[in-house]
């Protein structure tokens, strides 16, 4: 074995935790997959041999090329009159996670967490991420952020403030979610629309991604219930999955994917819905999914 294979292997041995700091860094897989091939170059020009902890450098590399992904996508953003979307959904089977997701999303890694973090600069996000997530200690971040360590506290506590009062805690139990989500599916089914509202938090909110960097936001249980009616007939060919570890739905008439929906639940009523359905993004989630 030459030098040059013996640090790809090394360098394997890292990489689900490479992948899942970049999913959360960025919210998509395809991103996250080019931000650890990025790293893996990196490391491929060092010297290695002077690296004392292997697993340090290489999650503080990833943290910095995730950062500079976020920037160049934030100025994107900005010259395109502020385009949005939704991140991407990580989905299994309805019985169980797999190991390579449970990998990547560890401790619950909701969407609606990640529409959050989203919302976040970037030099915020990189700071709560690689500390509050992955326990990067504030003078290693400080020097991926380019800041003083004081200042980078700060930057994870203000995105902290942030996550705590933006994200639901959703209810951990999959049995609970399932009949509420049943309960939510049945009504759509069947066009009912006091038993939507039934199963909807009042303020709940929808965010629907069908491409084109327009992000479809609909606030409270009578108008997304309104909103739920006026497409029931998809709901007759979605069936349950695991979305990002939670309880959702899958569309997928004639084994075709059209819509991706995570369903945020808490104490027993839908807080928050995210629907993708943007179809080049189902289409590459689907590919990816095949490789994985």
């Amino acid at each position: 074995m030459d030098e040059n294979d013996w640090l790809a292997l090394r360098f394997e041995e890292h990489r689900t935790h490479l992948r899942a700091v970049g999913y959360r860094m960025l919210g998509s897989l395809s991103d996250a997959d080019d931000a650890v091939q990025e790293t893996w170059l990196r490391l491929s020009r060092s010297d290695a041999d002077s690296l004392a902890n292997l697993g340090g450098w290489l999650t503080t590399v990833m943290g910095r090329v995730c950062l500079d992904m976020l920037r160049s996508r934030k100025a994107r953003r900005e010259e395109s009159m502020g385009e949005q979307h939704l991140p991407d959904p990580i989905v299994s089977r309805a019985e169980g996670t797999d190991p390579e997701h449970e990998a990547l999303l560890g401790d619950s890694v909701g969407l609606a967490l990640l529409v959050v973090l989203d919302t976040l600069t970037p030099a915020e996000r990189l700071a709560f991420v690689l500390h509050d997530m992955f326990a990067v200690p504030f003078e290693e971040v400080a020097s991926v952020v380019g800041r003083s360590t004081a200042t980078t506290r700060q930057l994870a506590s203000r995105a902290r403030r942030r996550v705590q009062d933006s994200t639901p805690v959703p209810d951990v139990d999959l049995t609970r979610q399932r009949e509420v989500v049943d309960a939510f599916l049945a009504a759509s089914r069947g066009g009912d629309f006091d038993a939507l509202v039934a199963v909807l938090d009042p303020d709940v909110v929808l965010r629907a991604d069908t491409g084109a960097g327009i992000l479809q936001v609909v606030r409270g249980a009578e108008a997304v219930s309104a909103q739920a009616l006026r497409f029931s007939r998809f709901a007759q060919a979605s069936m349950p999955a695991l979305i990002n570890g939670a309880v959702g739905l899958v569309n997928a008439p004639d084994g075709q994917l059209q819509s991706i929906m995570s369903l945020t639940i808490t104490n027993g009523r839908i807080v928050e819905i995210h629907i993708l359905a943007d179809p080049p993004r189902l289409e590459r989630l689907v590919r990816e999914a095949s490789r994985d």
